[in-house]
């Protein structure tokens, strides 16, 4: 095995605004489907059982007819808010994956202009502010490599070396692929 694996420790402390608002989202449903399951034992706790001895025995004697209906109720309320969790909490970090997916494929072409702009109100901002300041610092130091390329071609063009000059076009092709402006 090499040394050049290292295991990184676990980072819990990563976005902790984000993480917040996903601990609510999820808590919210937990609560809501253990207030339901609540009211609908108590709705069914408070049947009456004492119209007669026979009755309440046979009641009592299908305790589990009487359980059906609330484990049911529960697992289907349980089942529809974690269908809606999954369909939309997604949807509020899937979203601005793909914006910030499309920009950067404009980036890796080479067009160094990219903005990534989000929804206000979209979860990942911060990163894409994060991405937006990356970008801007890398067209920053290719714009001085294209300002230094310019200035050795004006010294390359007094010397009379071929071979300078073609790795001068071929630094200036590579440098005109790149979008600064």
């Amino acid at each position: 095995m090499t040394q050049d694996f290292k295991r990184k420790k676990l980072n819990l402390q990563v976005e902790r605004e984000f993480q917040l608002w996903l601990l609510v989202r999820i808590l919210g449903v937990i609560l809501l489907c253990s207030v339901v399951a609540g009211l609908i034992l108590y709705l069914f706790a408070r049947q009456e059982t004492a119209a007669s001895f026979y009755q309440a025995h046979i009641k009592i004697r299908r305790v589990s007819d009487l359980l059906f209906p609330v484990v049911a109720a529960g697992s289907l309320v349980s089942l529809a808010s974690g269908v809606l969790l999954a369909l939309f909490l997604p949807q509020k970090i899937a979203g601005p994956i793909y914006r910030i997916e499309k920009d950067l494929e404009q980036f890796k072409h080479g067009d160094l202009t990219v903005t990534i702009r989000l929804r206000q109100g979209d979860t990942l901002q911060d990163f894409s502010q994060n991405l937006n300041n990356m970008v801007i610092s890398i067209r920053e130091r290719v714009q001085a490599v294209k300002d230094d390329h310019g200035a050795l071609q004006v010294l390359a063009a007094d010397l009379d070396d071929p071979r300078l000059k073609e790795a001068l076009n071929r630094q200036n092709k590579s440098l005109s692929q790149l979008k600064t402006d």
